[in-house]
């Protein structure tokens, strides 16, 4: 792997492209290898550039962010995909991850935030923290009626009682060390088991994996009054 992280910076707004991208010329080992004004030029010079990590604003012309993510994801799967979000979340965030985003981030985020997230997503990593992401799931995945069976996801039949429960660990916001401890194994070990359950859910990454947690009724969102 490259030790320079090629970036591709997607707003419809000039001012936040220019703005990300000034924020990433100081850093060594970080390129901005092109600027898309909408999704279908996102996908377009993706495959032209072949960067490590775009940064996707979700609301675009031509094509909108997530519709762009499901394509780079499917075409480039060697590509991760950072999702843009405006002040507050919403569920185009939960669309975005659905699609294949391995995150989210904030327009107003400091220049040393989106540097480490960068590092950690081109590392194959998801980004959002894992409260943060339970609670923009909560609010926006609709859970199974309770009066109708849960659908089970493919995959999901042939989890082991450990796995399952690892499963509904990450969902509530557990990271790896507070699973660890809760069960009494090593950090090495739960990430053997979320190797597995990953594959056999057969998701990308843990955003992936908490919304199928919410989705098939694993477990279920606290509305707010």
């Amino acid at each position: 792997m490259s030790a320079t992280v090629k970036v591709l910076i997607a707003d419809d707004q000039s001012l936040v492209r220019r703005g990300l991208a000034l924020m990433l010329a100081p850093e060594p080992g970080f390129q901005v290898v092109a600027e898309a004004a909408d999704g279908a030029e996102a996908v377009r010079l993706a495959h032209e550039h072949r960067p490590d990590v775009v940064v996707m604003d979700i609301r675009m012309p031509v094509l909108d962010g997530i519709a762009a993510t499901e394509r780079l994801t499917a075409e480039l799967p060697g590509c991760r995909v950072l999702a843009l979000s405006t002040f507050d979340m919403d569920e185009h965030v939960v669309g975005a991850l659905r699609a294949g985003a391995c995150g989210f981030l904030p327009k107003d985020i400091s220049p040393e935030d989106l540097v480490a997230a960068l590092r950690v997503v081109r590392d194959g990593e998801a980004i959002l923290a894992p409260r943060l992401l339970t609670r923009l799931i909560s609010r926006h995945v609709t859970a199974p009626d309770h009066r109708t069976e849960p659908p089970v996801p493919s995959g999901a039949e042939g989890l082991t009682p450990r796995e399952r429960e690892v499963w509904r660990l990450i969902a509530v916001g557990s990271d790896n060390t507070e699973i660890a401890d809760r069960l009494g194994v090593s950090a090495s070990t739960v990430k053997n088991h979320i190797t597995a359950l990953f594959a056999k859910l057969r998701v990308r990454d843990r955003a992936q994996a908490v919304i199928a947690a919410y989705e098939t009724g694993l477990v279920r969102a606290r509305r707010e009054p």
